[in-house]
């Protein structure tokens, strides 16, 4: 009995190891493959998010604008033209406006009181202004089309003139992208004057170019349409200054 005590202890020690070897071989592996199918799955993860996401969107770039300067509104209309549409100007150079910002607005005005004695005197006023859009990326928005809207609301504007009576509007051809004439008259200081404004743009530059005049001491009002022809002659050559400022 005592011999077959060591024996059997010893018997049974020795079939203890390989199932011990066992034990921890198959727990380091199983480990390891847990481990790298985890990440596996990460990785897929990644790749299925990354691929679900939707594209950012990229915001579409605006045209630049044309024109990157104004020419000097008293300078616009030539001479010879300010001559012939205010004889008698007070101030031969023009009364240019205040503009804290003379690359986006700029305006010049003349008017004159033309003595003709006896048959009575006459009076012009003319005025000429420039507003200059730039394109604007986070509006989505070029300079020409920031024109194209401001010259509907300039438009307005003339035909919504308070007191205008017998008011008018027609098209213009031949100046600018886009130009028309707002014909009205309007009775002030007991007179009554007629008015043209002609409103213009090219690319994204508007020009509102007004033209009136009345009679004194019994001269009758000019004539509309004599108003409406000088206006577009004077309108047309306030448009190539843009073109000629800008070379």
């Amino acid at each position: 009995m005592h011999r077959k005590a060591p024996r059997l202890a010893r018997i049974l020690a020795c079939a203890a190891v390989p199932v011990m070897l066992v034990v921890t071989g198959c727990s380091s592996d199983s480990g390891d493959k847990s481990g790298d199918t985890g990440a596996a799955q990460e990785k897929g993860g990644d790749k299925a998010a990354e691929s679900a996401a939707p594209p950012a969107e990229k915001t579409p770039d605006v045209e630049p604008a044309k024109f990157a300067k104004l020419p000097d509104a008293c300078r616009s209309v030539p001479a010879k033209t300010v001559g012939e549409l205010v004889p008698s100007a007070k101030v031969k150079g023009g009364t240019a406006g205040r503009s804290t910002d003379t690359m986006s607005r700029s305006n010049c005005s003349w008017n004159g009181l033309d003595d003709n004695g006896v048959e009575g005197s006459q009076y012009r006023w003319l005025d000429v202004s420039y507003l200059r859009y730039d394109s604007e990326q986070a509006l989505a928005a070029s300079g020409a089309q920031r024109a194209q809207d401001n010259f509907t609301k300039e438009l307005s504007k003339a035909q919504s003139t308070p007191g205008a009576k017998k008011v008018k509007s027609a098209a213009a051809k031949g100046i600018g992208e886009q130009a028309s004439t707002v014909t009205y008259q309007l009775r002030k200081t007991g007179e009554d004057f007629s008015y043209v404004t002609v409103v213009a743009r090219t690319e994204n530059v508007v020009i509102t170019l007004t033209y009136n005049g009345t009679g004194y001491a019994g001269a009758q009002p000019p004539a509309v349409a004599d108003l409406t022809a000088k206006a577009l002659g004077a309108a047309k050559e306030s448009v190539a200054s843009v073109k000629a400022a800008n070379k």
